[in-house]
């Protein structure tokens, strides 16, 4: 019999461990969050904050007359609830440079460019030029540099996330995260493009 329960308890954290070894899909909801993190902290001029670091589970410490077996689920089941809620690492010195750029960009001309309506941000987690005639012909140059550079600083950005989380196959998802935050954090007035790709004011 106990020969049995050691059987089962050994499939089961097989079971368990091929769950934490599988689940290496892109973290939605962790992106998410990080994206809302950066694009608030670029938008607000907040100073970055630290990255909080993933919250582990300890294992309960084993207790008198406490089973090995149960010693031994008590060490899986929280690696694989750390598993379905990974911790996605945006705070990078590259990524804190683009931040520092982006800021000022949103304080200084982008932000004026968004004011305007001559800016806005695309589904695919840029900006684009929405119309040139709300700038001055004498600033349209200027004008299609600031949006160069931020275009610039964004790829950089989906890039460097993905890449600090050793995932850099994740850099379209990334993208993706953040065309949806920056449309949601989007001040009123400013537009954006919808899902067809038509332009919509917040």
């Amino acid at each position: 019999m106990r020969k049995l329960v050691y059987v089962i308890l050994t499939s089961l954290a097989v079971a368990l461990v091929g769950c934490v070894t599988i689940n290496v899909y892109f973290p939605e909801a962790a992106a998410q969050k990080a994206a809302d993190q950066f694009i608030g902290n670029v938008l607000d001029g907040a100073a970055p904050a630290a990255s909080p670091a993933p919250k582990q589970q300890k294992p309960a410490a084993g207790n008198d007359g406490q089973q090995p077996s149960a010693m031994l689920l008590d060490l899986l089941i929280p690696a694989a609830q750390a598993a379905e809620t990974p911790n996605i690492r945006i705070q990078t010195s590259a990524t804190e440079a683009i931040s520092g750029r982006m800021h000022e960009r949103f304080q200084g001309a982008l932000g004026d460019l968004l004011d305007s309506g001559a800016v806005g941000f695309t589904r695919d987690g840029m900006v684009a030029m929405r119309d040139a005639a709300k700038v001055p012909l004498s600033q349209r140059a200027q004008a299609n540099t600031t949006v160069a550079d931020e275009n610039r600083d964004r790829v950089a950005l989906y890039r460097e996330v993905a890449n600090a989380n050793n995932h850099p196959e994740w850099e379209p998802q990334i993208r993706v995260t953040f065309a949806k935050s920056w449309i949601e954090k989007a001040r009123a007035g400013w537009y954006y493009q919808d899902a067809a790709g038509a332009w919509q004011k917040k």
